[in-house]
């Protein structure tokens, strides 16, 4: 092959390299829109980073969160940001809980919120001590990272200079090709650089290599062993980016195929008949891992949707809560509890949205601030009232500790009888003062029932006494009610009720039966009394009659008009009580005790009544009789 032959394979290869580089350079804008790799990779962390974090599994108490970061701390790997500011914001987020805890204890005990003071947080100090061994352990690893980058872009600068050289004419690009190849490699190897520098540098690499291409003068053999080696190269590449269809961690494999675009672009082109063939493997396996990506962070985004309504779900049940309408200290613990569920069910919740997340966390605790602020401010109030509280039952104590050697016995029992009455009607007092001060008052009470119970001892056996005659006395009375033999039953009656008058008290307990006894026997004898006069009475105005009637009758119609005057007169006053009783009731023993009355009145009218009426009937009978 002559010099101009291998010079115009030369420029062939040159321009293949440029379209070649041209082609990689668009696999990453193809795959995944209008981005270059390396905003994709940047994206893919980013993302890495939204996603992991709600899967993290966060500690629940301060100690958990030392021990894991301690953990982190001495791990040869330098643990991954996002972790340790959720680390941080969950020990700061237990202390305001702890915090707000005690202070709802401390205020349910009596204390008032301005008094409350929150304890040191002892386990503060291990906390920022582990933090600040991660936080220096980073900060060597960013100046280790930062001298990497400085010495790669140095020895960069350095390869592209040699390029640069090669480059010069076509005969030292031909002589140097296997020290090109050399330094594509170790051009590879040299990650990374800093970010400022990397998309300038890989132009200025682009041109170079191109340069050097459209001076290279190589033969078909060189050109055929360098192709089939990118498509060795770009092969593995393909069936890596296949491979991580299979991958779990759809986050790795994203990040992964990061990577693998990188070295696709950097590998240099391959047979002219085979690009587009490779080149549509590869991007095909790109894009079942970017729909993987997707598809992710679209799931992502309906649990996120999901935790929002849930989350919301709860701002409205403590909401609804409405603090008027708790009224006392049992009902305000009993809503406590509630809303502590309510916030350990939201701890148990993952993010809502990054634009919700915090509007939503503010009105949650917008929420529990209220009810916390309201229930404060009724404990000060119920303070105020239990102090007001204390100084009455105080007084009273005093009143029933002056009233306790009294020997007024009746008028002083009244007086403490009151006394205990109004005690019930204050309301409670503070704990601590409760049973002190009500021994104080009970004692003072008892005290004086005792002495006067010790005194009265001799009149309760007086009132035994008593009960034992006026039992005597109720069974004489219902003796006469069978007795025949007694002509003189009124008298005797007449006796027995002013003996009965005469004796004295019975025991309390005893009074309302022995009472009820003594008048049933009472009635029924003066009802049977009554009956037999009554019936005397007629049978001696029928005789009276007759011989009226043998004599001529001519008073007997007179008699006869004045019984049906009389007859009248007692029908009307009947219906007058009749019409009483219905207006009486029984809600007092004395409003009884007058019913009672009434209702013998109305029986003994009833029985004058019939009287009359056979009166009247006698006359009737006399007068339509013919006399002899």
């Amino acid at each position: 092959m002559d010099s101009q032959e291998l010079l115009q394979t030369g420029e062939n290869v040159g321009k293949n390299a440029t379209a070649e580089v041209q082609e990689t350079t668009e696999v990453q804008a193809t795959a995944e829109g209008p981005q270059t790799a390396e905003t994709q990779a940047e994206a893919g962390n980013e993302a890495s980073q939204e996603a992991e974090t709600p899967a993290m599994q966060i500690p629940q108490t301060q100690e958990e969160v030392i021990a894991r970061l301690n953990e982190l701390a001495q791990a040869d790997t330098i643990p991954e940001r996002q972790e340790t500011d959720a680390l941080k914001q969950a020990f700061y987020k237990i202390h305001k809980a702890n915090v707000a805890a005690a202070q709802a204890e401390f205020i349910a005990n009596g204390g008032a919120p301005e008094d409350f003071l929150p304890a040191p947080n002892m386990l503060e100090d291990d906390f920022k001590k582990a933090m600040n061994t991660i936080k220096q352990k980073r900060a060597e690893q960013q100046a280790e990272q930062e001298r990497l980058k400085e010495e790669n872009l140095q020895k960069k600068l350095e390869i592209l200079e040699r390029i640069k050289a090669m480059s010069a004419t076509p005969e030292e690009a031909n002589q140097a090709y296997k020290e090109f190849k050399e330094l594509q490699n170790q051009w590879k190897e040299l990650n990374p650089v800093p970010a400022e520098k990397a998309n300038e540098l890989w132009k200025t690499y682009q041109l170079y290599v191109e340069q050097y291409y459209d001076q290279l003068k190589l033969n078909n053999e060189f050109r055929e062993y360098d192709f089939k080696k990118n498509l060795e190269t770009k092969t593995r590449l393909c069936e890596a980016a296949e491979k991580l269809s299979e991958e779990p961690d759809i986050i790795s494999a994203f990040q992964k195929l990061q990577a693998l675009h990188q070295e696709y672009k950097e590998t240099g082109p391959v047979a002219k008949e085979l690009r587009e063939e490779i080149w549509a493997r590869f991007k095909a396996a790109s894009t079942v891992i970017n729909k993987r990506h997707q598809q992710h962070f679209e799931a992502l985004k309906q649990k996120e949707e999901e935790n929002l309504q849930q989350k919301t779900a709860l701002c409205e049940k403590i909401e609804a809560i409405d603090p008027a309408a708790i009224k006392n200290a049992a009902e305000w613990e009993n809503r406590t509890r509630e809303i502590i569920g309510l916030q350990q069910e939201w701890r148990t919740i993952g993010f809502a949205p990054q634009k919700m997340n915090v509007k939503i966390f503010e009105r949650f605790r917008a929420a529990c601030d209220r009810f916390f602020t309201e229930k404060a401010a009724f404990f000060k109030r119920l303070k105020e009232e239990q102090a007001g509280n204390l100084a009455k039952k105080t007084a009273l104590c005093e009143q029933a500790e002056a009233l306790k050697d009294s020997t007024d016995w009746k008028a002083t029992a009244d007086k403490l009888v009151q006394i205990q009455k109004e005690w019930k009607t204050i309301g409670s007092i503070p704990k601590k003062y409760s049973e002190t001060l009500w021994q104080r008052f009970v004692g003072a009470c008892d005290y004086f029932f005792e002495q006067k119970n010790k005194n009265s001892a001799s009149q309760r056996n007086e009132e035994k006494e008593n009960l034992r005659k006026k039992e005597e006395i109720i069974g004489k009375l219902k003796a006469l009610l069978t007795d025949e033999t007694d002509e003189n039953k009124q008298d005797t009656v007449k006796d027995l009720m002013k003996e009965w008058n005469d004796t004295g008290y019975v025991p309390f307990r005893d009074k309302d039966r022995v009472y009820k006894a003594y008048h049933e026997a009472i009635d029924e004898i003066f009802k049977t009394l009554n009956l037999s006069a009554a019936r005397r009475r007629l049978d001696s105005f029928k005789s009276n009659l007759k011989n009226e009637m043998k004599e001529g009758g001519q008073g007997v119609s007179r008699e006869r008009e004045r019984l049906m005057r009389a007859y009248e007169a007692k029908r009307n006053e009947i219906k007058t009580y009749e019409n009483n009783l219905g207006f009486l009731t029984c809600s007092s023993k004395k409003g009884s005790s007058l019913l009672d009355e009434m209702k013998k009145k109305v029986e003994k009218l009833k029985d004058d009544l019939n009287l009359l009426g056979e009166k009247i009937s006698a006359i009737d009978k006399e007068m339509s009789t013919p006399q002899e």
